[in-house]
């Protein structure tokens, strides 16, 4: 569904204009099959920010938080070890030309495996573990919207043109191999970040240690930054469900009323499920910017970096990590704690 011609010519087909991610040049393309294009679109924005940061807490406010701190825990192991060998295979993005590439905002990352069919493959697979014998559904209904998931992220990847398909098959094959070593300790993970005592000091202490320790980059690039968002996001979430458990905030059903049953959909149920997302996505938000306005200079100031190209001096690594690891773990700690505590004072828990 791609033109890949370079023609100045009017045609037809609709034409746009990227810029390469990492020098000034353009790139002329036109998209003859717009189902498609925005098809892989939304399958590939299954892969980033916008998607985990409502995704996340939808589950944790609406439906199961068990499932979703536990989901959490999942997606932590995956993307960490995707990020990490990434930067120690260090295989380029595919080249353009011939591959015409319709995302460039991770042009700069390398490109195996791919962290997206890794989180594409583990999110889905782990819901329907978590949730099948938890919750009554028919087992073909999680297999086929975990299918159907999967490869639309996996394909959307070919398709924009930010993989190989053997990025993508490594990318599958290793979060599966996650997956079959770390599933079985979940629970055990939830546990711990749950009800030890010191439990917050030991998951900070840790998620900061690998976000400094884990790899080094040769030149700049999105991957430490994104993984520190990741480890910072993991290390809130935990931290805040440590607290609701001990204050009895967030309490999940006891287990001689499993399997939990899909509750039917009224006005008033549907309501609170949308009042609580648009609450809670605007706390988020604002925790998110008041915290970037806060760390960034906070970061430079400590470690005598000067703030007056923002850009350049986010891109330091004493910076990066620092801002990204204190903001998402502040955003990670408002999904389990501060928004529930705000929903359970306003009446909406």
């Amino acid at each position: 569904g791609r033109h890949c011609g370079r023609s100045r010519s009017r045609s037809r087909f609709s034409r746009r204009r990227r810029r390469r991610c990492l020098r000034g040049e353009g790139e002329v393309y036109g998209v003859r099959n717009w189902l498609l294009f925005y098809l892989f679109s939304f399958g590939t924005e299954l892969g980033n920010e916008l998607f985990y940061i409502t995704f996340f807490p939808f589950w944790i406010w609406n439906l199961d938080a068990l499932v979703g701190r536990r989901l959490v825990v999942m997606w932590v192991l995956v993307m960490y070890l995707g990020q990490c060998a990434k930067d120690v295979i260090r295989w380029p993005r595919p080249a353009s030309p011939p591959v015409v590439k319709l995302e460039v905002f991770y042009n700069s990352e390398y490109s195996m495996p791919s962290t997206h069919a890794m989180s594409g493959t583990a999110i889905p697979i782990s819901l329907v573990l978590l949730t099948y014998g938890r919750w009554q559904y028919p087992l073909m209904y999680g297999l086929v919207i975990a299918t159907c998931w999967c490869s639309l992220v996996c394909l959307s990847r070919i398709y924009l043109g930010m993989h190989s398909i053997l990025d993508i098959i490594a990318g599958f094959l290793y979060a599966i191999f996650i997956l079959a070593v770390f599933y079985p300790y979940v629970e055990l993970i939830d546990n711990f970040n749950q009800i030890y005592k010191y439990s917050p000091l030991i998951i900070i202490s840790l998620h900061l240690a690998l976000g400094i320790f884990s790899f080094t980059l040769d030149t700049w690039s999105t991957s430490r930054g994104d993984t520190a968002q990741i480890l910072g996001s993991g290390a809130g979430i935990a931290c805040g469900s440590h607290i609701a458990y001990h204050i009895g905030l967030m309490s999940d059903p006891p287990l001689d009323i499993l399997p939990l049953t899909i509750p039917s959909i009224t006005v008033t149920r549907f309501g609170k499920v949308i009042l609580r997302i648009l609450i809670g996505m605007v706390c988020l938000l604002l925790m998110r910017i008041v915290m970037k306005k806060i760390t960034i200079p906070l970061a430079c100031k400590m470690f005598g970096i000067k703030s007056d190209d923002v850009r350049k001096a986010r891109q330091c690594m004493e910076v990066e990590l620092t801002y990204r690891y204190i903001t998402y773990g502040m955003v990670g700690f408002s999904i389990t704690f501060l928004v529930p505590c705000l929903f359970f004072f306003i009446g909406l828990s």
